[in-house]
């Protein structure tokens, strides 16, 4: 099916937020495993998750505040709403940073979910919930990220293709071996994937109609 959607996350993927999560971790005392830190701490007891939460959302205002836009982000964009492709901004984060990042930077998504809205990734709740705001499939839709966080989510909510930028090396020792996905260096090489991926429907439904032509 022809891709009509592209899903995208913010930290590490359109936003450089200078924050070391594996350091992170380790502040809240948490271990680096594949599980999000937001389902860590809801497993604490009250007042080591509110120390927790506290730390992470310190960490996550000095992202916001001393961050920077990813190169690419606003071509790619522009690329997306000229293909006609809808678009959604699908974070971890929470609204008050996804406003202040998208303010600053003066950008636009068709729908803004984050965690303060449902669920998070790697809950594919979180992908699915911003496909039905769009109106669009699994089948038809395309993920953006950087993270085993963005990987699963997409896997689990059967959006096949999947793109992961950047990643850095912790991240992808959490990678699942049994998921495919392309890589990109960086949203340029993002977006040549996505113009491939795009061209390619209309030729393979050309191709069918071909091939339907000749048995008939």
């Amino acid at each position: 099916m022809a891709i009509r959607a592209v899903l995208l996350d913010m930290d590490g993927t359109i936003w450089n937020a200078p924050i070391d999560w594996p350091q992170l971790r380790q502040e809240i005392g948490l271990p680096l495993d594949s599980r999000p830190i937001l389902h860590h701490l809801e497993e604490m007891p009250l007042r080591d998750q509110a120390r927790g939460r506290e730390i992470l959302e310190r960490h996550e205002a000095l992202g916001v505040a001393n961050g920077t836009l990813i190169p690419g982000t606003h071509e790619l964009l522009r690329f997306l709403k000229a293909r006609q492709i809808k678009c959604a901004l699908v974070s971890n984060n929470s609204r008050k940073s996804v406003a202040a990042v998208l303010e600053r930077n003066a950008l636009s998504f068709d729908v803004v979910l984050t965690r303060d809205d449902g669920a998070f990734k790697p809950d594919p709740e979180a992908f699915l919930a911003a496909l039905r705001r769009l109106e669009v499939c699994p089948e038809e839709a395309a993920v953006v990220g950087d993270t085993h966080l963005d990987l699963l989510a997409a896997h689990r909510a059967r959006i096949e293709e999947i793109i992961l930028v950047g990643a850095k090396d912790w991240a992808k020792a959490l990678f699942p071996e049994d998921v495919r996905y392309h890589t990109a260096a960086d949203l340029f090489e993002a977006r040549a994937i996505l113009s491939r991926l795009l061209d390619q429907a209309p030729r393979q439904r050309s191709q069918d109609a071909s091939v339907t032509d000749g048995r008939a």
